[in-house]
């Protein structure tokens, strides 16, 4: 693979320059620091999980605005209220015109729930669990994230880890795609093979060139993505 500051001039070539490519990173806020991470109730942990799975396969659009009744109906997204939800509570959910009626989704709503409950329990707070994982291993936490959450295994995992502050990368089409380009993996496949050799790739090109983890992802897109 290339070093990074030759993927980086292809991407500022293709976006109109050095200054664009600047201005483009500069739109997404930096990663939060882990003090930062902590303070984050787990409540907010739960609401992004919630709002990133709902999200998958339907319109942004569509659940962004209606996401105030979201927050409502689940009640602000107690982690601890909603870890036991009854059945009766479930029943109602499904009526309720304020969401998006998914009943596999409303469901994953409790699981996820009992899954940061218990990472509370283990470490304290989900908050802090996440906050202190080290990002030198994202696709362990990813692993954690399919095996222990609820719908949390592909991109809505990786993009509530993004959203909520936790420096990350994004497997998007055209980051896997520049992966492929620049010799990291050779199919799209998320093997363990693959998957061990993204995350060398992006620990060598983090520690080569000073950027996040974020800036990485997204300067990866832009290499193959759609030009200026």
């Amino acid at each position: 693979m290339r070093p990074f500051e030759e993927i980086e001039a292809v991407s500022a070539a293709r976006k109109g320059g050095a200054d664009r490519l600047s201005a483009l990173l500069a739109e997404h806020d930096p990663p939060r620091s882990a003090a930062e991470l902590e303070r984050i109730g787990d409540d907010r942990w739960l609401s992004m999980f919630t709002r990133c799975v709902f999200r998958a396969g339907f319109s942004w659009k569509v659940i962004d605005r209606k996401w105030p009744g979201f927050e409502e109906a689940f009640e602000g997204f107690d982690v601890a209220r909603l870890a036991f939800l009854p059945d009766e509570a479930f029943e109602a959910l499904l009526k309720d015109t304020r969401i998006v009626r998914n009943g596999a989704k409303i469901r994953s709503v409790q699981q996820n729930a009992n899954f940061l409950k218990d990472l509370a329990a283990e470490h304290g707070s989900a908050a802090r669990f996440f906050a202190r994982y080290p990002v030198t291993d994202q696709i362990g936490l990813m692993d954690l994230l399919k095996k222990r959450g609820s719908r949390l295994g592909g991109l809505a995992g990786q993009i509530s880890l993004r959203f909520m502050g936790k420096e990350s990368f994004v497997l998007s089409s055209d980051v896997v795609n520049a992966l492929i380009v620049e010799n990291v993996i050779e199919n799209a496949a998320m093997s363990k093979k693959n998957l061990r050799a993204i995350q060398a790739a992006f620990n060598e090109w983090n520690a080569t060139s000073g950027r996040s983890l974020n800036e990485i992802s997204r300067i990866l897109a832009f290499s193959v993505g759609t030009p200026h």
